[in-house]
């Protein structure tokens, strides 16, 4: 029985380019996830995983849809060995059920594997980069230099801290965020 697998990262990504090529290459039953490749627990890996029987195949629309490191690949794929398991991923052109793609099927896990390390290692170069010429990533701050000392003031001056945090447009939460006890005067 050829069992399907597909997986997006997100709630915005869509399925339907996995689910067809999975569908067109013959898989029977398809199991989906929305989540990070990174997660070795995930809902639908996990039912399709305990579908599999002795001379099943475990089919993919790309590798990197079944796991994110060498080693959660390759402990998956010695654990469809010792099944009786083989993998085929329709893009990459693998198919364990042969002693060559056994050897591609590694040399793609490393390759995947090194391809996401790069992205990782782009992503801080360029958050350094931006960091350097002055540029700070992640949301504004809520609370201004000038919405701090206007607060200090307020209460200073008796006003009460919900009063405050609703004319600044913050939860009392956020105002003693930026105003812990011991800073109040």
């Amino acid at each position: 029985m050829l069992i399907g697998y597909a997986r997006v990262s997100t709630q915005d990504q869509r399925l339907d380019v996995q689910e067809q090529a999975l569908r067109a290459a013959g898989c029977e039953r398809l199991y989906v996830d929305t989540a990070s490749g990174k997660l070795a627990a995930r809902p639908g890996l996990q039912e399709a995983l305990g579908k599999l029987r002795d001379g099943d195949t475990f089919v993919v629309w790309k590798l990197d849809r079944l796991g994110r490191s060498v080693k959660q690949l390759v402990d998956l794929v010695s654990g469809f060995e010792r099944d009786g398991v083989h993998l085929k991923s329709i893009t990459d052109s693998i198919d364990t059920s042969t002693p060559s793609g056994r050897f591609f099927f590694h040399v793609m896990a490393s390759l995947a594997e090194m391809e996401r390390d790069l992205i990782v290692e782009r992503t801080c170069a360029g958050l350094d980069a931006a960091r350097r010429s002055g540029r700070l990533g992640g949301r504004k701050r809520i609370m201004t230099d000038s919405k701090i000392e206007s607060a200090r003031l307020l209460l200073a001056s008796g006003a009460s801290p919900r009063s405050i945090a609703s004319d600044l447009g913050v939860s009392i939460a956020t105002l003693y965020r930026w105003l812990p006890a011991r800073d109040r005067t």
